[in-house]
């Protein structure tokens, strides 16, 4: 073997140190990951040129990198969460559909969260907004590795309000003894209010949603004031209720646009731009913020649903139903994602490597100086080099679990590889119109070419030559997947319920009601709540 010349060692050297220099040279950067709920890849107007509604997330593309080619790990609420904070599938980790204000359990708590390892590694950790995974005794994000909480443990239609709009019902003052005056008055809505919790404490209930924005905007601007003044790295995750369904109902309702829709994804840009100027300001480069969606828009919705782009899943609204949130179609789980961090991520840059939310788990644990946890597999990668613009090279293969439309929850039956994509289950969620596509099991698999078919609207003829050339591969990786799921430390969830759990602040309301009454506080280490459900 020959010996480096002294130019090529001064290369390597460079090279070297700069592949370093994002943790050693600047020390460990801070982190902030902003998810959206039920986004749409079409929602971005860096995206798709007929949004007009996000100039603050198409300035943040501007000075930052846009990935087109990113995925949630799953098409609806608490599994995708749960994958994003242990970098894991829903298959390994145990989430596999969503948590109910009832349940008990949460995210099985042999998982490690990402903010767990950070907190171990020294950063100050923070979660505002939509929890999804478990809001009763050890499952409360304080017992998650955040050593600070603020928001609605679950999401916000999930619950009655003051400040009713869109899918979101009254929440009148109903007192507890009155139950004729209940079945008398049909106004007296007897669902539990939405609570607002800060740490184990609701601090409002029911939420006024209408300030919500801009009481996440506050809570997080403090949360970083005062990781500052400790001189610790930090870590903020902030899961928005936007744009699950509109938090307002705005009087007189917009006439042009996008009407309620645009309105909110107005609202929701202004917070991330507010996000934004609050981390440039306590020193621009320090902060790494990366923006994406949990899951693709909520079809069933309609009007209050938001755009999928191209990737409308043909094949499966022939057949009826949506192919969006909840399906194993591009448009249930493609979404925006952007990074930003001056000086280390190039601005200006699109990037089609394949990646997903299960990324960001392992990138910021390198990125932190820390270590994986031990004994079990990941499913996300250490993606730096392509953040960095060294590699535009993601995964080889990326995963699909069926989310709710068809098939099993949490099962994995559809699988990219390269420009492929095979689907072993098909089926619709509910569409607009209240049609669903039944599911449909395919031996051999369903092949689209999305180079050539982004639509999702022809699969490969399985007679043809491309089709016999690439399902061999096709098999083995999938045959490889399940294997290599079924040698991992699995954890199972607990989904079991009971009214007993639900956050109520004050019994003697049938919603739980504490505007200007004494605040209740959240038992972390007991197996049920004191306080009961109020019917």
């Amino acid at each position: 073997m020959g010996t480096l010349s002294p130019q090529a060692v001064l290369v390597l050297t460079v090279v070297l140190l700069g592949l370093w220099a994002p943790r050693v040279v600047y020390g460990q950067p801070n982190f902030i990951v902003i998810l959206a709920d039920d986004v749409g890849w079409g929602d971005l107007g860096a995206n798709w040129a007929e949004t007009k509604e996000t100039p603050h997330l198409d300035q943040l593309a501007a000075e930052g990198t846009r990935f087109v080619d990113f995925h949630s790990a799953a098409s609806t609420c608490s599994p995708s969460r749960a994958s994003l904070l242990t970098g894991r599938l829903g298959v390994r980790n145990g989430v596999t559909h969503n948590f109910a204000i009832t349940s008990v359990g949460g995210l099985p708590l042999n998982e490690t969260t990402l903010a767990e390892v950070l907190q171990e590694a020294g950063y100050s950790t923070g979660a505002i907004g939509k929890w999804h995974l478990g809001h009763h005794g050890r499952y409360h994000p304080n017992s998650r590795g955040f050593d600070y909480y603020f928001g609605i443990p679950y999401s916000h239609d999930m619950g009655c309000t003051d400040t009713p709009s869109y899918n979101l019902p009254p929440c009148p003052s109903c007192p507890r003894h009155s139950a004729a005056a209940r079945v008398a008055r049909k106004d007296c809505y007897t669902e539990v209010a939405l609570p607002l919790l800060e740490n184990v404490t609701i601090v409002q209930q029911p939420v006024d949603l209408g300030s919500l924005a801009r009481r996440y905007a506050e809570e997080a601007a403090r949360f970083i004031q005062r990781a500052s003044d400790s001189r610790r790295p930090f870590f903020l995750y902030l899961a928005l209720a936007h744009m699950h369904v509109p938090l307002w109902d705005p009087q007189p309702p917009p006439t042009t646009g996008r009407g309620i829709y645009g309105a909110s994804l107005r609202e929701m840009d202004a917070l991330v731009g507010r996000i934004k100027q609050v981390a440039d300001s306590h020193g621009k480069g320090n902060t790494l913020v990366w923006f994406a969606g949990d899951n693709g828009p909520w079809a069933q919705k309609c009007e209050l649903a938001g755009r999928l782009g191209p990737f409308v899943g043909a094949w499966q609204r022939q057949r009826g139903g949506s192919s969006a949130k909840q399906t194993t179609w591009e448009g249930g789980h493609r979404v925006p994602a952007l990074v930003y961090w001056p000086g280390h991520v190039p601005a200006k840059r699109t990037s089609r490597a394949l990646l997903s939310t299960l990324d960001i788990f392992p990138t910021l644990v390198a990125l932190a100086g820390a270590a994986l946890p031990p004994n079990r597999r990941f499913d996300g990668l250490d993606v730096s080099p392509v953040l960095f613009g060294w590699s535009d090279e993601g995964h080889k293969v990326l995963l699909h679990p069926n989310s709710g439309a068809a098939g099993k929850d949490g099962e994995i039956e559809t699988l990219r590889l390269a420009q492929y994509k095979a689907f072993y289950t098909t089926g619709g969620a509910m569409a607009c119109d209240g049609s669903t596509g039944p599911a449909e099991h395919h031996q051999p698999p369903l092949v689209f070419n999305l180079d050539r078919d982004i639509q999702e609207q022809e699969p490969l003829d399985v007679a043809s030559r491309e089709y016999q050339a690439v399902l061999p591969k096709i098999s083995r990786a999938y045959a490889q997947a399940l294997e290599d799921i079924a040698a991992d430390n699995v954890s199972v969830a607990d989904y079991s319920k009971d009214p007993a759990v639900i956050p109520c602040c004050n019994t003697q309301h049938v919603a739980c009601r504490c505007h200007g009454a004494p605040t209740a506080t959240l038992e972390l280490h007991t197996e049920r709540r004191t306080t009961r459900l109020c019917l």
